[in-house]
């Protein structure tokens, strides 16, 4: 029955329409059938392969193959092809919400082009010549040295929008989780511990002081329902896609209820209640409010009955925030940095080569001085030092400049914060006049400024780019982790340019490269599903005619098709499920929700010119290098981009 589905699927799918995909096909029933049954795989194929071709044979005189020859079509114009991308779909089933966004380009499609007449190979090193002598461009040997398959790693430094090295001026870079990057869930538990201890004082049930502590569970990107104690993953057009209220999943009926069909409002997810999970720092705070909430669920406390989940979070907010500036975090790395602190060899070697390049480097960080001075010292002497080594602060000389207790976001909208300047010996702080002063000593006036001491406290963006005497913000690169802090108001308040540092991406590219088959076996599936719905439209738009003798056929043909259709969403759903959950089984690919980027995928793709797992990857290109975007294209250029995509003017559709 399985074999019979995919061959009719496939004979449907190519009878009337000469745009069809037969390798698409026969790659689906291969992968498909061979999952359930490997010998009924085999025989679909086989039988699926002389279907296919005869049918298709038949109709148009010529096929169409991936990577292979092909004779010129019936139409005069060019054939538009490329390699493969799915179409757009958006499912509302349940089981489909958890799925994936545009596919890439496929490297094994676009690898033969068909150029002048001739059908090139351009993954070989004679293909490429021969591609480039079809062109007329004559390049340097060093072309003929490339390698044949271009390798892709977590070191890379990726680009959505066109940067160019050579024309910044200033990098800047946060320090936690960017410069300094922390063990986990070592560094966590510091500020999980402490916030228990401190929930305990303000009368919460001693069971707290039980909760145990697991990162795993949660991902960035997520949205934290105050009022209702829910946990939500949306798409770039905030469409909740996957909720949780606590550790428990909400229904797909119950999360449209209440997200998606609120009368007359739609959420902007921007409301006071609602809180963005765009730094690792909060994993904290959400797995104690989830414990919390279950706890309050489950009717074991008093004490909780009568605190709604909104006075919940804000106390465990205090408390979290309390142990960042109280000592129960910076006292223990400080005690043992070696615990608590990743070493990176990379860190000097990259600003010292920023900064031998003429490109001026700066420190911005939300850390007060002694924590600031504790973390550089360790990552600077790659140990633990004295107190009399720490003060000399031999870290300094890596920067142009060091702002800490910047206080962002406010430092980057907010032009009145004052500026105070350091002692780095003791800690201390005084007052300046900051751009007055500036101003009043003159020329070079931002140099003398800075020849008194080149750390400081608060202030805001005016006083770092005149400290560095750059007027355009396009002419500096800020470094940081955190989403909307370091990447959204930099880049949209000031045009900095911006590179976000995601620990978690080596992760998410060793699960995608390991699912690479699943994944275009579900791409596939939907790109025939596709083309039902459009065989399907052409058998209706006979039928409305009132022409066709053989409508009784067409209407069997039609429910068959919608038959199919259930069978192949069906099939979606689970491969989905399969594919989400070697990502997280709970949130699944943390930049895809639904068949659209996640919120989070989207502002990483608007916002963060440059993204990369951390930041001394930015040492390794070299210092002049052009970052370039791999392209965009909108639903109908991707189609057309297709190896096995014909276009067709409109009168030839009719």
């Amino acid at each position: 029955m399985q074999a019979r589905t995919i061959i009719f699927v496939a004979l449907v799918a190519h009878e009337l329409r000469p745009c069809s995909s037969l390798s698409s096909v026969m790659r689906i029933s291969r992968h498909i059938m061979a999952r359930s049954s490997p010998s009924i795989g085999s025989r679909a194929s086989r039988s699926l392969s002389d279907n296919i071709h005869g049918v298709h044979s038949s109709r148009r005189g010529f096929l169409t193959r991936r990577g292979g020859n092909r004779a010129p079509p019936r139409r005069t114009g060019p054939v538009f092809s490329a390699s493969e991308l799915s179409s757009y779909d958006v499912d509302t089933d349940e089981g489909a919400e958890q799925s994936l966004a545009q596919s890439p380009v496929n490297d094994d499609a676009k690898s033969s082009i068909y150029l002048n007449g001739n059908t090139i190979d351009a993954s070989t090193p004679e293909g490429r010549a021969n591609l480039l002598s079809e062109l007329n461009l004559h390049l340097s040997t060093t072309v003929a040295s490339l390698s044949e398959h271009r390798t892709v790693s977590s070191t890379d430094v990726f680009c959505n929008r066109e940067l160019r090295m050579d024309n910044i001026r200033a990098v800047g870079f946060d320090m936690d989780y960017t410069l300094a990057q922390y063990q986990q869930p070592a560094f966590d538990q510091l500020a999980f511990d402490g916030a228990k201890e401190k929930l305990a004082t303000l009368g919460y049930p001693d069971e707290v002081l039980d909760f145990v502590y697991d990162h795993t569970f949660w991902v960035r990107g997520l949205i934290i329902d105050t009022q209702r104690g829910n946990f939500l993953k949306i798409d770039r057009h905030k469409y909740v896609r996957v909720a949780y209220h606590g550790f428990n999943a909400i229904s797909s009926g119950m999360r449209k209820e209440i997200y998606s069909r609120t009368f007359n409002k739609q959420p902007s997810f921007t409301e006071k209640t609602f809180v963005n999970m765009d730094t690792l720092f909060q994993f904290v705070d959400a797995h104690l409010f989830a414990l919390l909430i279950e706890m309050k669920d489950n009717g074991d406390s008093e004490f909780l009955d009568f605190k709604t989940y909104d006075e919940i979070y804000r106390d465990i907010r205090r408390c979290v925030d309390l142990c960042h500036r109280d000592g129960v975090i910076k006292d223990e790395v400080a005690r043992d940095p070696s615990k608590y602190l990743v070493l990176d060899d990379g860190m000097m070697k990259m600003l010292n080569g920023f900064r031998e390049s003429g490109t001026k480097c700066f420190l911005l960080t939300n850390s007060f001085w002694e924590y600031t001075q504790t973390a550089m010292n360790y990552l600077y002497h790659g140990k633990k030092v004295d107190d009399e080594t720490l003060r000399r602060n031999e870290w300094l000389e890596l920067f142009d400049l060091v702002v800490v207790g910047s206080c962002k976001p406010a430092y980057l909208t907010d032009p009145y914060l004052s500026l105070f300047r350091v002692d780095p010996g003791d800690g201390s702080l005084r007052n300046t006049d900051g751009l007055f002063e500036i101003e009043a000593l003159g020329e070079n006036g931002a140099a003398k400024f800075l020849s008194m001491g080149k750390t400081f406290q608060g202030g805001n963006w005016n006083h770092l780019q005149a400290m560095l005497n750059i007027q355009a913000g396009e002419e500096i690169l800020y470094v940081g982790d955190h989403l909307y802090a370091d990447v959204l108001r930099s880049k949209r308040q000031l045009g900095w340019r911006s590179c976000f540092i995601m620990p978690e991406l080596p992760d998410e590219m060793r699960t995608f490269s390991m699912q690479r088959d699943l994944r275009e076996a579900i791409m596939e599936l939907r790109k025939l599903r596709d083309e039902l719905s459009q065989y399907g439209d052409g058998l209706k738009r006979y039928i409305n005619t009132g022409e066709f003798e053989q409508k009784g056929e067409m209407q069997k043909k039609l429910d068959l098709i919608a038959e199919d259709d259930w069978k192949i969403k069906t099939k979606l759903a689970e491969l989905n499920r399969e594919y989400h959950s070697s990502f997280n089984p709970h949130w699944g690919q943390m930049f895809v929700a639904g068949y659209q980027d996640s919120r989070f995928g989207y502002f990483v793709k608007n916002y963060a010119c440059l993204y990369t797992s951390k930041a001394t990857n930015l040492g390794l290109p070299l210092p002049s290098r052009v970052f370039r975007t791999s392209g965009e294209l909108l639903p109908h250029d991707a189609m057309l981009y297709s190896r096995t995509t014909n276009f067709l003017d409109d009168e030839e559709c009719l």
